[in-house]
């Protein structure tokens, strides 16, 4: 689960109201249907003649020419959404004591930890971070097999030490290794990896808050700070009903409080269930999708700027190498669907057309005879 922080700027807690809406462009086909059907028959009373009479084939000459023009297109058009994100970085996670003592070292807030450094200390013994994608819950000794043995001696192996192989199973050769890793780190050479000794993470993490103090008891389910990564992300609000268009591995389109655009990419998708408001509201549902800045360029434009309030643009569709008119330039005809007004040596036909995305203002056509260049009427 994505966990946010407030906006500067735009919200100044989690708190302080719902989010913004998420802004839509592109193909809304019902309700957009009716407001052309509305225009199209404006622009032919004004025109007079020139509806495609019952039965009539696909081109009629119509007997006003329109009051303006415009040119058939070949282009492309997206299907796109504009939602609100935050820039920062990225998720929060709490760091938990699971062993008993005190708390005699903290880390400061926003310092960066990296494998095999120590990310708090007990009672002057490290609690030591290292990578990995399995949480530590259990100690690691002779005999135990798993994910977090892997992990464990991918962590040994990076750290310079060796004389076992690293896959699921806790070995004599992981626990002289084991042994070596305590005595280099101050800690009793038990060949047994306790609970509570180290904390697997993604990567390097960075320490967002402190959750407890110097000389305050630990105890096991204490949280003792949080940390995020290291990166610059986004993390982007979208409605239940949008999650279709934030897929993992997608290509979005950040817009930074400058109005710089830099591109990114979906990392991770999740769905939040917001609790009711304890006086009769229903649970929310909500989209928060997680986005890398993937470029140099794009983590250069970011520097500096942390909990900024930003625009993703998330491309549902992509219509290529497609003839475009001006939403504006469609027809409604009198036997259904629309046509375009084409112009062509001083005299107006109507041509039936297929429509297909419509975005930015303009629509993907399809009709006989219709062709990149040509002339089409437009109202004044």
């Amino acid at each position: 689960m994505i966990a946010l922080d407030g906006k500067d700027g735009r919200r100044s807690g989690p708190g302080d109201g719902p989010p913004r809406r998420a802004r839509r462009r592109g193909r809304v086909a019902a309700g957009l249907l009716v407001v052309l059907a509305a225009t199209g028959g404006a622009f032919v009373a004004v025109n007079g003649a020139g509806l495609l009479a019952d039965g009539a084939g696909p081109a009629r000459t119509a007997a006003i020419l329109p009051p303006a023009t415009t040119t058939v297109a070949r282009q492309t058009l997206d299907d796109t959404m504009d939602a609100d994100g935050e820039l920062g970085y990225g998720p929060v996670t709490g760091a938990l004591a699971r062993r008993p003592g005190t708390i005699t070292w903290l880390p400061a807030s926003g310092r960066q930890i990296t494998r095999g450094r120590s990310l708090y200390r007990v009672d002057d013994e490290p609690v030591t971070l290292m990578y990995g994608d399995t949480p530590a819950y259990r100690d690691l000794r002779i005999g135990t097999e798993g994910g977090d043995v892997r992990d464990l001696e991918r962590n040994l192996r990076a750290l310079g030490y060796d004389g076992f192989t690293v896959d699921d199973e806790y070995t004599y050769g992981t626990a002289a290794a084991v042994r070596e890793w305590q005595a280099d780190r101050g800690l009793e050479e038990t060949g047994v990896v306790e609970l509570g000794r180290v904390v697997f993470a993604p990567g390097k993490v960075r320490v967002e808050s402190l959750e407890s103090e110097e000389g305050e008891p630990a105890r096991p389910g204490q949280r003792v700070l949080t940390y995020t990564g290291t990166s610059k992300v986004v993390t982007a609000e979208l409605d239940a009903e949008d999650q279709r268009i934030a897929r993992k591995g997608a290509k979005v389109q950040v817009t930074l409080p400058d109005g710089t655009t830099v591109p990114g990419r979906v990392t991770e998708v999740a769905t939040v269930i917001e609790p009711g408001d304890g006086q009769g509201a229903d649970p929310g549902t909500r989209v928060e999708a997680l986005v890398s800045l993937g470029s140099a360029k794009a983590a250069k434009a970011a520097k500096g700027l942390d909990r900024a309030a930003v625009d993703v643009t998330f491309t549902a569709s992509r219509r290529e190498n497609v003839l475009t008119v001006p939403v504006a330039a469609l027809v409604a005809l009198r036997e259904g669907g629309f046509g375009v007004q084409v112009v062509e040596g001083g005299t107006a036909r109507y041509v039936a057309v297929e429509t297909g995305l419509f975005s930015g203002g303009r629509v993907e056509v399809e009709g006989e005879g219709l062709r990149e260049g040509m002339t089409v009427g437009m109202p004044r």
